[in-house]
């Protein structure tokens, strides 16, 4: 089994942390900068953040807050929210991001995942994939989670890689701040079918939980964010619980 990563994520609205459930309901937990280097600085592997207004907005990412953030941290920075096309996302990897994370813009253009990956490399490139069950499938919205597509979660995951994706960002908007776990058959469908890291998100309440994606599914990396945020527990402490239960952990 490959290392698996463990990625907090910072949800950005007017330049502070926030975090909800079923993406509302949004609340205030803090600045940026400073929560992601504690994170960087206490084990995280990577950092996420999202600017999550911002394509609702119509504007780019806040890119002075994203290079402020960047020099605070020493590990991976994947930035999202209001990247249109290629030029944005070469911005946001000028303001210090080391990839750039794509959801609403990917799906009205696809074209952009190639071009994208053509400039900067396709690791630079996240596809952010927010689906909620359907029936029996799992339908694709956009606009922070607005705005339903139409769009399968599984084919849109394939033709992304197919496009030039280095990794999906798969967040379960039924599961997002529930706490009862991350959503165990959405992220089996997606990472059975890509062939590149999946990380999952949403739904995280306990350790066990991150044992049960990673055991339960092919999933590279699991995201969470309001039980780091609220410290319930530490980074440190979900690498332990995995390494104790055979999890491999950097």
């Amino acid at each position: 089994m490959l290392t698996k990563r463990i990625i907090p994520c910072l949800d950005v609205k007017n330049g502070k942390v926030v975090k909800g459930v079923n993406f509302l309901g949004l609340k205030d937990v803090g600045s940026p900068p400073k929560m992601a280097e504690e994170y960087s600085n206490s084990g995280a592997d990577e950092i996420t953040f999202l600017d999550i207004a911002a394509s609702l907005e119509y504007r780019q990412t806040t890119l002075d807050l994203v290079s402020e953030t960047a020099k605070r941290v020493f590990v991976p920075l994947t930035v999202g929210g209001g990247i249109r096309n290629a030029d944005d996302m070469r911005d946001a990897l000028n303001a210090g991001a080391d990839k750039v994370s794509v959801n609403s813009a990917a799906i009205g253009n696809p074209g952009m995942i190639s071009e994208s990956a053509e400039r900067f490399g396709r690791q630079c490139v996240v596809i952010a994939i927010d689906a909620r069950k359907v029936g029996n499938r799992w339908e694709v919205l956009s606009h922070g989670g607005t705005r339903p597509t139409g769009l399968d979660a599984v084919e849109w995951a394939m033709k992304a890689e197919d496009l030039g994706a280095g990794e999906i960002l798969l967040t379960s908007m039924d599961a997002d701040g529930v706490k009862d776990g991350y959503d165990i058959a959405l992220n089996n469908a997606v990472s059975n079918e890509v062939n590149i890291p999946v990380i999952a998100s949403g739904g995280c309440g306990k350790l066990e939980d991150f044992y049960e994606v990673f055991s339960q599914t092919n999933v590279s990396a699991a995201l969470a964010a309001s039980v780091f945020h609220y410290k319930q527990f530490t980074i440190a402490e979900v690498k332990e619980y995995l390494k104790d239960n055979g999890v491999p952990v950097r």
